[in-house]
């Protein structure tokens, strides 16, 4: 009993220093950016340390994303290895990692999933001087709730208390409103309308405007010129997970590929396809390439219910696993079986192969959603590679 009770004692005072030297740590760090949301927490975390590092703050960030990344004062990228399940505990060890840098500013991406994890994320382990919320989407259901307001109270969990936030979610600002109050915090909304069509132009990669408008009110925020951040952000790397768009000619036929992988739910998915619908209004058909995660099943049957809803489709491949559970699940929807072909789990040059004697003489556009996952991201890299070499040749 004494020996436990040593070890107790022990194990107490490790971490009460620990959680000390963090507190430290944190205060080497006079400007922190904390995000959160359900769908482009990444790229406006990459767009603000874009923003700032151009405004001349030394300043180092964290983009979980589709690949987890570290951003140093350069841009320069530095992978986040992880042998061993993914623990919130991260954010601890980046922050003395950063701090050890003495940058002026960090942006770090939440990376907590449940409404407990994410308020400890926040008033333990970054105290933000800047929350920044997204938007509130259908997802992860399991984790915050069943309701888009029990997302909306959970993402805003992260907001500083005592602080500032931005969000650029119109649908939800009212819940989010609430909670500022309730934490005497001023939460900003955004207008996506505050960026042009020729800003957004500049870009060499899709991004989304209301990410764009939440980086510079950020920069704004802590007076960055708003031409001097946006040439900073038209410099980053994207996600690898960003919205990219390949070309590829074989045989007579184009093949134009949407990645919007990364969107991940329904909501982002649609929005996506209706900013792009118009621009290939000259395709002669249309393949939906869904990809799905065996974890993130019932993501796939939402996918489902909105391509039968709002897509007006020539073919659905499936790809990625549990493929022929999609399918059965697709015919329970009334889904046309013969427009549907289950790929499942084959390699990337397989799913190519097929998306090209499937194609028609003209332009056959893919619009490629689901996952980054299970195999997503090694497809549309096969893509990018074909493309590269059709441009080389």
């Amino acid at each position: 009993m004494l020996v436990i009770t040593i070890i107790l004692l022990g194990l107490i005072s490790y971490w009460v220093v620990e959680y000390q030297t963090h507190q430290v740590n944190l205060q080497k760090i006079p400007i922190r950016v904390h995000v959160n949301g359900t769908r482009g927490k990444s790229s406006v975390v990459r767009l603000i340390a874009a923003g700032l590092r151009a405004g001349g703050y030394k300043t180092l960030a964290k983009a979980t994303g589709t690949l987890p990344r570290i951003i140093d004062e350069h841009g320069l990228e530095i992978l986040i290895p992880r042998p061993k399940m993914v623990n919130i505990i991260e954010q601890v060890k980046i922050v003395r990692f950063f701090s050890r840098r003495q940058p002026d500013a960090m942006v770090m991406e939440c990376m907590a999933v449940q409404p407990e994890f994410q308020w400890i994320c926040e008033h333990k382990m970054i105290k933000a001087t800047v929350g920044v919320i997204t938007n509130a989407r259908m997802d992860h259901v399991r984790e915050m709730g069943p309701s888009i307001d029990n997302i909306a109270r959970s993402l805003s969990n992260t907001i500083p208390a005592n602080g500032i936030a931005f969000t650029s979610s119109q649908r939800m600002y009212g819940v989010m409103q609430q909670e500022a109050k309730r934490l005497n915090a001023e939460l900003i909304q955004v207008s996506n309308d505050s960026v042009s069509n020729e800003e957004l132009a500049n870009f060499s990669y899709v991004e989304h405007r209301g990410n764009v408008a939440l980086a510079l009110a950020v920069c704004q925020y802590l007076n960055i010129d708003r031409q001097t951040a946006l040439q900073g952000m038209y410099k980053t790397h994207p996600d690898a997970g960003a919205m990219k768009i390949f070309r590829v000619k074989n045989s007579g036929k184009e093949i134009i590929l949407i990645n919007a992988l990364a969107a991940n739910d329904p909501e982002s998915s649609l929005e996506i396809w209706r900013n792009v619908e118009a621009v290939y209004a000259f395709r002669r058909k249309l393949i939906v390439l869904l990809n799905s995660r065996a974890d993130r099943f019932d993501r796939s049957i939402q996918l489902l219910e909105m391509i039968k809803d709002q897509l007006h489709y020539d073919e659905l491949v499936l790809i990625g696993q549990k493929a022929e559970q999609v399918l059965a699940n697709a015919l329970k929807l009334k889904m046309d079986k013969s427009k549907i072909t289950p790929l499942g789990a084959k390699q990337p040059e397989e799913v190519y192969n097929y998306i090209i004697s499937s194609s028609v003489e003209g332009a056959t556009v893919v619009y490629a959603i689901g996952n980054m996952g299970a195999g997503g991201l090694q497809v549309v890299n096969y893509f990018k590679k074909q493309s590269e070499v059709m441009a080389a040749a």
